[in-house]
């Protein structure tokens, strides 16, 4: 049997193989360091993917963020402000819901199935949060590249806009995987 190199990925080799006319097979071979996919991982499904990153953020889950929504591209987060999240006038400290945000921003930057990490962000606070408010952000990604992401954020209280969040993301070679 002969064997056909028809491409490299990452120092992934696929091979293909003729047994007869009709019939071709495809090898994986890889030389993959340790830490990067391995040969026979799954990818992960897109709104699987935030799920899986907020397991892995105990900052997220402290400040009680669930995930309402996801696809690609987008995600729909919420979170209640609680009495330890205000600062001296009794209001909600602005990185709270900058962390919402930023915690939206990117779940909705990864679930294009690669590892995503912020370059850039910024926020305008529109309104005052109170104890007891309860906040939904939803991240649409504006535009995405091979390498760079660009991400809206809106945070409201009910029908209310409180805040706006921008960031940019920069998006690696590593997938993500059900490992």
């Amino acid at each position: 049997m002969k064997y056909y190199k028809v491409g490299v990925f990452e120092e992934i080799y696929l091979y293909y193989s003729i047994f007869d006319r009709n019939e071709a097979y495809f090898t994986l071979q890889s030389n993959m360091k340790e830490g990067n996919t391995k040969v026979g991982s799954v990818k992960i499904n897109p709104e699987e993917i935030p799920v899986k990153m907020l397991s892995l953020d105990p900052f997220s889950s402290w400040l009680g963020i669930e995930i309402l929504e996801a696809e690609k591209g987008r995600v729909k987060l919420a979170m209640r402000i609680r009495k330890e999240m205000l600062n001296s006038m009794n209001k909600a400290h602005g990185g709270i819901s900058y962390s919402l945000a930023d915690t939206a921003f990117g779940f909705a930057a990864n679930t294009h199935g690669k590892y995503a990490v912020s370059i850039e962000t910024s926020i305008n606070h529109i309104e005052a949060l109170n104890e007891g408010d309860y906040l939904i952000a939803e991240s649409v990604i504006e535009k995405v590249g091979n390498k760079l992401g660009f991400n809206i954020v809106e945070i409201k209280r009910g029908d209310d806009l409180v805040a706006l969040f921008k960031g940019v993301v920069y998006r690696t070679s590593k997938e993500w995987t059900e490992e």
